[in-house]
């Protein structure tokens, strides 16, 4: 396999063949075949309504029969539906049926996990109670089990709940143990068998398909099903009835337990905060702003202000269980914009290190709780998440930050740009990873404290280190590798704290409430806060933390409800730049109406990989009943297509079915690269295709970039504004002298650049200027040293930042300068989403039906290809601009891609535009 990859990456090479820019449309516009076409349609819909009335009339008299069946049988009150009124037995738990004895009365309710009928005269239930199951037994037996009873029971549906009686048996000589449930040396002889309550619709899975373990579903040939996280996530209900969900939410709440055990053993007071914030500036994070009868207030992003003032108050102890709200665009596995936050907070006597002390104490008392009270739970979750169970020492390793940052250089590791980790600025998540690995290799722990931040990258209550002013009393825990509580010692003294308010620009004034507390007189004090979802996460390395969440809250939430406004109000935004025109797609089709121009389309429905589409080398597919478009590269008899269909969300399956219809006519084979989480549900989930993300939109907001944060950016805005660099604004048509001008640089830096280029369009920045927004910047001789194109897409994605090029002998630095000055425009201007269009992921991660050994071969496939040609380093230099890697799917028809498919896309990345 490996020989096969290395002799494919040896004769890649890019298609060197024009590709004139082509459209045409899905039918011919033959009138007779048009009705012809339109008669066979009403034909179809005519047979479809004949067979569902069948299907109904069958229906009726199946249950008929049942009935009639139901009613003459002797054995009826033995079975059937069940007024739950009418029952007075105690509930029995499955849990404890392995402590009784052969041939003991059990009842119980439980749902009908799976149903097997193996004769017309037995029948085999597995019966389920959270994460506890048992196989149940019915098999004709003279007047005590009808032939009836049997039929009924081996055609109740899966999930049925059902009130169970009968006896416990061991498995019949010469039958070894029931291995597929939890309960394996009884089973149950079932006598009576009654419906309390059963299914009216269609799952969308089953959960006993859910249940199975990992290596079941990941085994491609087992065709047992994969189940893909996002239909589990959109179905949330029924995937919380699995065995593995039900065990973490009992973990989940032995884990608050288990908190507030500890620090009531302590003495400490459980308090419950405001969620309503005047102001919100404590953390620094973003804030979900709401209106408070006219007046604007914010949901608080944590209790810290609550839990400093109750010390001020004089409670001492405190602690607090409540939701925290973080209005963070991050679209990662450790995010999520409301979650739980365990929180604690106490007086400190002689030093802060009382506060670390206790927590660290509060944390193995939780760790260790949870491995003890919940083995069980735990070896049900590593069915479907296989991991180690944590390894927590006696005395917990306490590293200070210096000597984290000595252990990350020391082992030679870097950022990925290349530059070391730094006493002077936080860990980033990849650095928190590896030291992770570090501890665990030197101290043989998976759980460390990390001491002593640096002070600027702490809040600003946090108190500095009275030794050295640059460090900080404060302090992170870590567990695999990632940050589990964040805390520190607190300023106590108000003119102090008034201070360093002022110095990160807070007016003490605008937390008037808060500052009071000190001004009245506190007592040193310090504390810290957990994210449980995260620290849950980590526990049981669930590796996304949505599945620690009942009902997860991340930015992706309530999107369709909220669609209309949202988008009203990015209009106006981007119109306050740019309002170039518009079309919209047809509801239906209107005779000989012309195709709405692909570029208005664009504008009105695209993202940063539409706007590609207009380069000569794109084949235009537009739809005749829509006006909907499709742009794809022909190549090697594949249609490489990249971007979502330019159409209204709900006409994505008709629009796409008539581009695949159209392909099967040209006999291309398709491949549709970066799309979104819509379009690609609608192709793995309706019509089976698989998908994986090799590719992100590198997305920002510039309303809340900040080009201080870096701090290369940083200096080099320093060194333009020194120098003199100039920068203009251009909009719509480009004068001929500038247009020349611009030609004449763009022409240097093409004669610059060297090796493969990997890219979907040519560098042709004056094509639909009336949809271009143009800077151009200038150094101090009045020379254009960099050029930056904003490209106008849907009102909801804002701009695309289509180019930003640095001309040859431009002072070093133009470029950052300029995309600076860019972003901070669109931020003035409201704008909330920006894009550089899509960028390598530095791995590939498997999304949906993919598995077995085609995982293995696409993983060493792309990190082979990633590695030999840089394809990630347009995002490496991307990330200083504070970009979200929001992740796009190459989809395609299961098990038809192949090293050819691989092949082809490369291709038409590679060739000439």
């Amino acid at each position: 396999m490996a020989a096969a990859v290395k002799n494919l990456l040896a004769k890649l090479s890019p298609d060197k063949a024009e590709h004139p820019r082509r459209q045409h449309a899905q039918a011919d516009g033959d009138a007779h075949g048009e009705q012809e076409a339109r008669a066979k349609e009403a034909e179809a819909e005519e047979h479809a309504a004949e067979r569902a009335r069948e299907e109904e009339e069958e229906t009726r008299e199946r249950e008929a029969q049942k009935k009639e069946a139901y009613e003459k049988d002797d054995a009826k009150d033995k079975y059937g539906p069940l007024d739950i009124a009418s029952s007075s037995s105690d509930r029995e738990l499955i849990s404890t049926f392995a402590d009784k004895n052969d041939e003991e009365s059990v009842c119980f309710r439980a749902r009908v996990h799976h149903v097997r009928a193996v004769s017309p005269k037995i029948v085999f239930l597995v019966f389920r109670q959270q994460i506890h199951t048992i196989q149940g037994v019915l098999a004709v037996q003279n007047d005590a089990v009808s032939d009836n009873m049997v039929r009924w029971a081996g055609g109740l549906s899966r999930e049925t709940i059902v009130l169970v009686q009968g006896k416990l048996q061991r498995p019949r000589e010469g039958q070894e143990e029931v291995t597929s449930t939890t309960i394996h040396k009884f089973e149950i002889r079932i006598e009576r068998l009654y419906v309390i309550s059963e299914p009216s619709v269609s799952f969308p899975f089953q959960v006993e398909v859910a249940s199975r373990p990992k290596e079941a579903t990941d085994n491609e040939e087992s065709n047992q099903g994969r189940i893909t996280d996002r239909t589990r996530l959109d179905n949330r209900v029924i995937d919380l009835r699995t065995p593995v969900a039900q065990a973490i939410f009992h973990i989940h709440a032995g884990l608050t337990r288990l908190f507030r055990q500890f620090l009531d053993a302590h003495h400490f007071v459980e308090i419950h905060t405001s969620k309503f914030e005047e102001s919100g500036v404590e953390s620094g994070a973003s804030l979900f702003r709401v209106d408070y009868f006219g007046r604007p207030a914010f949901l608080a992003q944590s209790p810290q202000v609550g839990k400093q003032m109750c010390i001020a108050a004089d409670l001492e102890r405190v602690y607090e269980v409540g939701p925290v709200f973080r209005a963070e665009n991050s679209n990662t596995h450790r995010h999520l914009t409301e979650f739980t936050g365990l929180d604690f907070e106490m007086t400190i006597e002689r030093h802060y290190t009382e506060v670390m002390d206790r927590l660290d104490e509060m944390i193995i008392h939780i760790l260790r709780g949870l491995q003890k009270e919940y083995h069980d739970e735990i070896e049900t979750i590593k069915l479907r998440f296989p991991h180690d169970d944590l390894v927590i020492l006696d005395e917990t390793p306490r590293l200070k930050f210096s000597e984290g940052i000595a252990l990350l250089r020391e082992s030679g590791w870097k950022e990925e740009d290349g530059s070391e980790a730094t006493e002077d600025e936080d860990l980033s998540t990849k650095a928190e990873q590896r030291l992770g690995q570090l501890v665990k290799e030197k101290y043989h722990t998976d759980y460390y404290i990390l001491d002593k931040f640096p002070l600027s990258a702490r809040p600003f209550y946090t108190m500095p280190d009275a030794e050295n002013q640059k460090f900080s009393n404060s302090y992170d825990f870590f567990i695999r590798g990632e940050e589990i509580l964040s805390g520190g010692q607190r300023i106590h003294s108000a003119p102090m704290l008034e201070e360093r308010m002022r110095e990160a620009g807070v007016d003490p004034d605008s937390m008037k409430e808060y500052v009071d507390g000190f001004r009245y007189g506190c007592p040193p004090h310090g504390g810290g806060g957990i994210g449980l979802e995260r620290m849950l996460m980590l526990f049981l390395k669930l590796g996304n933390i949505r599945w620690a969440s009942l009902f997860p809250r991340d930015p992706r939430s309530f999107a369709k409800s909220t669609q209309n406004s949202v988008e009203t109000t990015a209009a106006m935004a981007q119109q306050a730049l740019l309002q170039g025109p518009e079309s919209e797609t047809r509801v239906k089709k209107h005779g000989s109406d012309e195709m709405p121009p692909l570029e208005n389309l664009i504008a009105k429905y695209g993202d940063g990989t539409n706007t590609s589409w207009t380069d000569p080398a794109w084949t235009v597919w537009r739809d005749e009943k829509t006006g909907a478009a499709v742009g794809y590269i022909p190549n090697s008899g594949f249609a490489i297509a990249f971007g979502n269909p330019l159409c209204e969300a709900k006409q994505i399956p008709q629009v796409v079915q008539a581009y695949l219809s159209s392909l099967q006519q040209s006999k291309l084979k398709p491949v549709w690269c970066c799309v979104d989480t819509e379009t690609e549900h609608y192709l793995t989930g309706s019509l089976g295709w698989s998908s994986v993300i090799a590719v992100a939109d590198q997305r920002l907001n510039p309303t809340q970039a900040n080009m201080e944060d870096d701090k290369n950016v940083r200096r080099k805005m320093r060194r333009m504004e020194r120098e003199g660099v100039k920068i203009a604004e251009v909009q719509g048509e480009v004068d001929e002298d500038l247009r020349n001008e611009i030609e004449a640089k763009l022409e240097e830096w093409r004669a610059s650049r060297s090796g493969r280029q990997f890219h979907l369009t040519g560098v042709r920045p004056f094509d639909d200027m009336a949809h271009r927004l143009y800077y151009v910047a200038r150094d101090k001789d009045d020379q254009i040293c960099a050029l930056v194109v904003l490209a106008e897409i849907a009102a909801t994605r804002g701009f695309q930042i289509k180019w930003a090029l640095e001309f040859p002998n431009a002072p070093s630095g133009s470029i950052e300068y300029t995309l600076s000055y860019v972003i901070e425009k669109m931020g003035e201007a409201g704008i909330q989403s920006a894009t550089f269009g899509p960028g390598a992921t530095q791995h590939l991660e498997i999304a949906d039906n993919v598995s077995g050994w085609s995982v293995r071969l696409l993983e060493k496939t792309y990190n082979s290809l990633a590695k030999r040609f840089s394809l990630t380093n347009k995002s490496d230099f991307r990330t200083k601009f504070g970009v979200e890697q929001e992740p796009l799917y190459v989809c395609y028809p299961k098990g038809e891609l192949g090293v050819q498919g691989v092949k082809a896309i490369l291709d038409s990345v590679m060739m000439d535009k």
